[in-house]
């Protein structure tokens, strides 16, 4: 192998080439991967077009009938033995998702490499209940079956690079699917580690591939490819409709996880200690979180001591260098994402916005983290995704203002309540608009439950069940009660 395909990040090698039937593929370009924390050059990636798209989708397709055919007890071992190896390898994981996207190492070791391993561990788990009882219609006997679908493309952000790059892998695989993955070009080195990982717990050649490169060079040629059979892609709603248009020649099923402007609905009878616990959490991965509650629906009533206690616990925020234990906020993933934050926040300001917090950068590639007040609805700001540490508070007078306010954008991913009362909570979430709803809570997030969003935050729910049916062709089995000869042939009239 030649030392020009590998890249040493904290002390953690990676192969920066395509990983393709089993082997590793190198391209006539490369593109340059740094890290948000310094800007250092991490490595020189792998830059696929329209000839390594070819090749994987290939790969996987040749790869799909004997990986369908395999039992679902060793699929499922395999899965466990791709979980084994995360866990083996989870500090090198860490620090290298660590240096390629600058969240936080202690958030990698102890939740998001840990919840990798689950991805596996659970859909493995679930492809062994996976079941529908039998059911009868007029004495005929009904019976529900999963067939895998085929090879499956599955485009991956970078704001969590191999989290939620699992969330798709593992129940694929486990569906008996082959899979090409294409993650983020901000964020490829850790889907390269995976690879590895997969290839050394014995996954099959072929049955999971990873392509790097531009969605307009390598992932246009793969969402158009006919031989791909299912498309799930997490990221923003101008790429998902660029996907979409892709896809619908081949009518290729899609699953799109999308953008979110999610909004916390603070009442007055709230704990208002919990509901600022609840705000402050939105600050996390420096704000580069689809399902953030960046719209603070406040009651009026205790709208004044609820900023005041906000920006108390907010001013003991540590931003700064990720690897740091002491660091609560660390940098954001690329310069023109901070260049797309300020100006959001510079537009707003200058529309009649006031920063109670922040405002403005801060050192290196971190933005400080902002509360803005004295937004209008329609305004810019709180209608479009910043995807960055900017949240914004408005006001209500009562119940049906707040709902009106919080379904006011056209987004429909997740909303957050803090409320006292268990009738307000269910009057109110029953009129929410979003994929998920949190009360009294943020972010508890369970495989088996259904995930997705409404509006233009995305088409589909994936989770449990619902992950194996979007991954396979779901077959209804209808069979007589009798007609069968002494030769096992169905006997007619």
């Amino acid at each position: 192998m030649s030392d020009r395909h590998l890249t040493t990040v904290a002390g953690v090698e990676v192969d920066t080439r395509h990983f393709i039937g089993g082997r590793r593929v190198a391209s006539a370009g490369t593109f340059p991967d740094h890290s948000p924390i310094d800007g250092a050059l991490l490595g020189d990636i792998a830059r696929g077009g329209a000839a390594e798209a070819e090749a994987a989708v290939a790969a996987a397709k040749a790869a799909f009938p004997a990986w369908a055919a395999t039992s679902r007890a060793e699929r499922a071992r395999i899965l466990h033995a791709v979980a084994d190896g995360v866990e083996k390898r989870l500090e090198d994981l860490a620090q290298v998702e660590t240096h390629d996207n600058g969240a936080l190492l202690r958030s990698h070791r102890r939740g998001v490499m840990p919840r990798v391993a689950h991805n596996f561990r659970f859909f493995a788990d679930w492809l062994l209940s996976l079941d529908h009882e039998d059911f009868e219609t007029r004495g005929h006997t009904n019976h529900v079956s999963w067939d895998p679908a085929g090879p499956c493309v599955l485009i991956t952000p970078w704001n969590a690079p191999l989290m939620l790059a699992t969330w798709k892998v593992a129940p694929a695989l486990a569906a008996g699917d082959t899979v090409v993955l294409k993650p983020a070009e901000w964020s490829p080195l850790t889907a390269s580690l995976l690879a590895d990982i997969a290839a050394e717990a014995g996954l099959p050649d072929g049955v999971l591939n990873v392509v790097q490169g531009y969605g307009a060079e390598i992932g246009d040629a793969l969402t158009s490819h006919p031989d791909v059979r299912r498309i799930s892609f997490t990221g923003s709603v101008p790429t998902a409709r660029r996907i979409a248009a892709s896809a619908a020649a081949n009518l290729t099923p899609l699953s799109l996880e999308l953008g979110g402007k999610s909004p916390l609905l603070v009442f007055a009878d709230a704990d208002l200690d919990l509901a600022v616990d609840l705000a402050v959490e939105q600050y996390d991965n420096a704000g580069q979180v689809c399902l953030a509650a960046t719209r603070f629906l406040v009651e009026a009533s205790v709208a004044e001591e609820f900023t005041r206690r906000f920006t108390e616990r907010a001013a003991r925020l540590v931003q700064g260098d990720p690897r740091d234990e002491a660091t609560d906020i660390g940098p954001n993933i690329h310069p023109r994402q901070l260049e797309k934050i300020d100006g959001f926040v510079q537009r707003a300001v200058e529309a009649g916005a006031r920063a109670v917090i922040g405002g403005h950068r801060g050192d290196g590639q971190c933005y400080a983290p902002t509360l803005l007040t004295d937004v209008a609805q329609g305004s810019e700001i709180v209608q479009e995704e910043v995807f960055g540490p900017v949240l914004t508070l408005q006001t209500f007078a009562d119940e049906a203002e707040a709902v009106a306010l919080a379904n006011d954008t056209r987004f429909g991913l997740a909303a957050t309540v803090a409320t006292g009362s268990r009738e307000r909570a269910e009057r109110v979430t029953a009129q929410l608009v979003a994929g998920t709803v949190w009360v009294n809570c943020f972010f508890v997030r369970d495989l088996q439950a259904p995930f997705g969003g409404a509006r233009h935050s995305g088409v589909g729910r994936e989770g449990g069940n619902w992950s194996f049916d979007f991954y396979c062709d779901v077959k209804n089995t209808v069979t007589a009660p009798k007609g069968w000869d002494r030769k096992g042939s169905v006997e007619h009239g």
